[in-house]
């Protein structure tokens, strides 16, 4: 096995990957299917040394045909195994037919797949669907994933979870819930977006000894990986000054929001910039600043006391907790046409909602909710296809898109878009969408690339949210995860 790679593609890409492997490097059909087979026993027993009862559940197509092979494999290896076929084998066709034939004639029982599973099993394989699935399952089909996942055995699945939706990481009705996944050849993006993440368990790759040009091997999606950071952010000159790393102005805290405007400020001097202003209500500069003193607080009451925040600012994150009110809608009219570069968060993605329009030198940085307004849709038909989402509020509203969830998704014109695989549930709590704001707009005045400072941004607010979970993910706060940003943005020291 290989560790995972850093490129996601659709289902599609997948299958023309299979079709340059068979047409151009002559490897047939079969002994791809061979080869998965024999990597995915290695998985298991790998993950589970001690099994020695398997049951394979085989569909149709080349995933069953994944399945029998690993059954025949494991029969060899002295294994105790059995096979139950979705599909009888007068519907199997070309090198699936071969593996079942191949697999009972090795002296596998292959029995058809009833609606109880067997008791006395220690793993079970699920090899019922590939990357073609493209409807929900039937209701028999639905019964058995129910069975399986309801039994509390560990599950291997192959290629990915059956149920699971290639592309987008919709359940297709019903998924199974997967202890690990092993998949092959290229990683397939619905195992990162949507459900993906919450039913594929662990995860392998094996590229099947696939050696693909680059011309082919072209990304629908990149990973971020922890050593960007160090290339976006190189060690400071020892003769720099605070005017060298930008001065940020946060437009936040309507009445009674403090909280947020406080957060967002020191999430961004945490992350570096040189000079951080809070404009806020009046209200809302005690709190602030006696939690915080390195902050500039300013009240702001009407457009004369912003006007000149504004013309001293390097860039303006506004939203955290701004709210809609008539203040919030004043405050965010004259930020929108402002000549600096921009970070909408929060309620100003709510205001430009109500009045849209474009612009090239901002980030957004919705969430489900704020992305569905934004598009004029519900917020589950974001869920069910977050990278057209992205893609559609890009074309929308320009600049950078950062579009918030599990699987935070980054995307801007002429881009591959990039995803965040780090960070974890914890950080579902309240203020960390004003930290993240804070992190996106330092990064932005320092870089002065919105590209490069949001997705640095959102990585290091990642890692910073891991390192707080490693004492329990239930019960973080945003401010857990602004003590650790130092330590994922700075370079290790070299002596």
């Amino acid at each position: 096995m290989t560790s995972l790679p850093t490129t996601l593609y659709t289902a599609a890409q997948v299958r023309a990957f299979d079709r340059y492997a068979i047409d151009t490097l002559g490897i047939s059909g079969y002994a791809l299917m061979t080869r998965a087979g024999a990597a995915a026993l290695r998985s298991l027993r790998t993950r589970w040394p001690q099994a020695q009862r398997i049951l394979v559940i085989c569909g149709g197509g080349n995933n069953g045909g994944d399945g029998y092979v690993l059954a025949r494999l494991a029969h060899a290896a002295q294994l105790q195994v059995r096979v139950a076929a979705a599909i009888g084998p007068g519907r199997l066709g070309g090198d699936a037919h071969r593996a079942w034939q191949e697999c009972r004639d090795a002296g596998v029982t292959i029995q058809e797949l009833g609606p109880a599973l067997p008791e006395d099993v220690d793993v079970i394989v699920d090899a019922l669907f590939g990357t073609g699935l493209d409807r929900p399952l039937d209701q028999r089909l639905s019964g058995i994933v129910d069975e399986v996942n309801d039994s509390g055995l560990p599950v291997l699945a192959l290629d990915l979870p059956s149920g699971l939706n290639a592309d987008t990481g919709r359940i297709m009705g019903r998924c199974i819930e997967a202890t690990r996944t092993v998949t092959f050849i290229g990683l397939k993006l619905g195992l990162f977006l949507g459900a993906g993440p919450d039913v594929r368990g662990e995860l392998e790759f094996d590229a099947l000894e696939i050696a693909l040009p680059p011309q082919l091997a072209v990304p629908t999606v990149e990973l971020l990986e922890r050593e960007f950071i160090a290339r976006a952010l190189p060690r400071r000159r020892r003769t720099a000054h605070k005017g060298d790393f930008g001065h940020v102005l946060i437009v936040a805290g309507g009445a009674g929001m403090q909280g947020a405007a406080r957060l967002c400020g020191e999430a961004c001097l945490r992350s570096g910039a040189g000079l951080v202003t809070v404009a806020t209500r009046a209200t809302n500069i005690t709190a602030v600043m006696a939690g915080r003193p390195e902050l500039m607080c300013h009240a702001v009451e009407d457009l004369p006391a912003l006007q000149p925040l504004v013309e001293r600012a390097d860039l303006i994150v506004a939203g955290p907790g701004l709210g809609r009110d008539t203040w919030a809608r004043a405050m965010f009219d004259s930020v929108q046409n402002a000549p600096c570069p921009l970070v909408l968060d929060a309620d100003a993605l709510n205001l430009l909602a109500a009045n849209p329009r474009r612009r090239e030198d901002w980030i957004l940085t919705p969430h489900p909710g704020e992305a569905a307004r934004l598009l004029g849709i519900d917020s589950q038909a974001v869920q069910d296809d977050r990278l057209s989402a992205l893609v559609d509020l890009q074309a929308r509203f320009g600049g950078v898109i950062v579009l918030k969830g599990a699987g935070t998704l980054i995307g801007t014109s002429g881009r591959t878009p990039a995803l965040c695989h780090r960070g974890n549930p914890g950080m579902a709590t309240a203020g960390m969408g004003d930290v993240l704001a804070g992190v996106i707009g330092s990064l932005f005045a320092q870089l002065r690339d919105p590209w490069i400072a949001a997705r640095a941004a959102v990585l290091a607010h990642a890692l910073a949210g891991d390192a707080a979970a490693l004492g329990g993910e239930r019960g973080m706060i945003a401010s857990d995860v602004i003590a650790h940003l130092p330590a994922c943005l700075n370079p290790p020291r070299s002596n």
